[in-house]
């Protein structure tokens, strides 16, 4: 007995040292999938630590706490459980959770100075989401403190200049500076989101789209900053047009540092061909999520604090789901804990506001869907995972075809999953510059609505890293 035994434990650490290499070399999911296989042989609080840190790599927040609680239970001195604890509350935007989680490493290892850096910006954080809640009140809308007519643009300007409508050839000279890693000026800047704020308050929450016979459809999934990936898009789709018109599905901003000028072409497409390029709400077009993942620091060091605030102001206002020729849904995450819900519980939920820890709202933006039937918790920490008979019955119950998502990488860009009946379209490739995945787009061609992919890989971009601008609490 005592052979197998040390056999069993030769296989756990061989397993072991297998996973750790593949986290050094940043396939975090691959790593995961071979801490799994080593627990199931021999379960040790290193092991559910190891996995739960890969958990975190991979954004699954919620397997990553489920994880280091497993490791705690087996060893409750087991101090990078609770410092996995803290990274992933923070992540999740949980920071009372978080500062617990600090606390109890501070006090076993005084003398961590991550841990403790962490601990105070935990509290600093607290402080300013508690000043910040407290004035909530009385706050106006930062678009009432700029007066945009008394604003100047200095002689020594060199960007594109915008008059009162925005024009065809302002758009390509805007993309043209972008890639030149130009600013646009700041009155430019909020003269475009004061005027998609007009645009995004006359939308409704769910968009319906008719796509014209003989014409076509692109859908565009996670861009997250990567500006020149972006531009790539283009390149190979062709430029948004009355006769080329996209939408792109959410998450815009985030991670890649270049989403000031992802998110700035999309509004200025936006505007010039308003019933032509569409844009939806990703989880990160949120205060929680830019605070953490970057654009908040992005817009505070290319602008300032009232140009993120604005910023935040327009995102709440963006819509949740487009509805293609009654056939085809297109949400960011997914579907829902509860099998009575229509697209008229879509129109009817209010947007306008932060995203909740639940419902309608938080599911559409979260949600995930799994190979399981039924429904289970989310890896993520927010949302759920929905398997392909919560599908089938929501296509039925609304007399659609097909539901298109983004949300997650994926290998080739894209991904069906039960049955063709949900298709995840993930549009940065090489993500973060380091999972090396494709990127792709969807098209579909009316009257059938069929999708055809595109798949392409990452262009070069300026030396900036992704997470350049990232709050330091993100570093897990």
């Amino acid at each position: 007995m005592s052979e197998v035994v040390e056999v069993e434990h030769v296989s756990a650490d061989s397993l072991k040292e297998e996973a750790n290499r593949l986290f050094s070399e940043q396939k975090y999911k691959l790593a995961v999938d071979t801490y799994t296989k080593a627990i199931n042989i021999t379960p040790s609080a290193i092991l559910y630590g190891n996995r739960s840190f890969a958990q975190l790599k991979i954004e699954n927040f919620g397997s990553a706490i489920e994880d280091a609680n497993k490791a705690i239970e087996l060893d409750p001195n087991y101090i990078k459980g609770y410092y996995r604890l803290g990274s992933a509350n923070i992540a999740l935007g949980h920071h009372k959770e978080a500062l617990g989680y600090f606390k109890q490493v501070v006090k076993i290892v005084p003398n961590d100075r991550d841990a403790r850096n962490k601990l105070a910006e935990c509290e600093k954080t607290i402080k300013k989401l508690a000043w910040e809640a407290s004035i909530a009140s009385e706050q106006k809308s930062p678009f009432t403190s700029v007066k945009i007519e008394d604003m100047i643009v200095e002689a020594g300007y060199e960007g594109p200049h915008m008059q009162d409508k925005i024009t065809l050839e302002f758009v390509k000279e805007l993309m043209a500076a972008f890639k030149d890693q130009k600013k646009l000026h700041k009155k430019y800047t909020i003269m475009i989101l004061s005027q998609i704020r007009d645009i995004l308050l006359k939308t409704p929450t769910l968009i319906d789209i008719t796509v014209p016979e003989g014409k076509h459809f692109t859908v565009c999934g996670d861009t997250h900053g990567q500006y020149y990936d972006l531009c790539n898009i283009f390149e190979l789709g062709g430029a948004p047009s009355e006769d080329n018109p996209y939408l792109f599905n959410g998450d815009f901003v985030d991670r890649g540092s270049f989403s000031l000028e992802v998110v700035m072409t999309l509004f200025a497409w936006k505007l010039l061909y308003p019933q032509h390029m569409w844009l939806a709400r990703g989880n990160h077009e949120s205060r929680s999520m830019n605070r953490m993942y970057g654009f908040e620091g992005e817009v505070k060091a290319k602008y300032s604090e009232v140009i993120f605030e604005m910023f935040a102001e327009v995102f709440c206002l963006l819509p949740l789901a487009h509805c293609l020729n009654r056939k085809v849904l297109v949400v960011h995450g997914g579907l829902f804990s509860n099998d009575t819900v229509t697209l008229d519980d879509i129109r009817k939920t209010d947007r306008n506001k932060e995203p909740p820890e639940g419902g309608i709202m938080a599911e559409i933006l979260w949600s995930d869907p799994q190979l399981l039937p039924g429904r289970a918790p989310s890896k993520r920490g927010v949302g759920l995972s929905f398997g392909p008979d919560v599908t089938e019955n929501f296509l039925k119950r609304n007399n659609l075809e097909l539901i298109v998502r983004s949300h997650e990488v994926k290998d080739e860009g894209y991904a069906l999953e039960h049955g063709g009946k949900v298709i995840t379209i993930f549009s940065a490739p090489n993500y973060c510059d380091q999972v090396g995945n494709k990127g792709a787009f969807i098209r579909f061609n009316s009257p059938d609505m069929k999708p055809n992919f595109t798949t392409y890989t990452a262009v070069p971009h300026p030396p900036i890293r992704p997470m350049y601008y990232a709050n330091a609490m993100s570093s897990f």
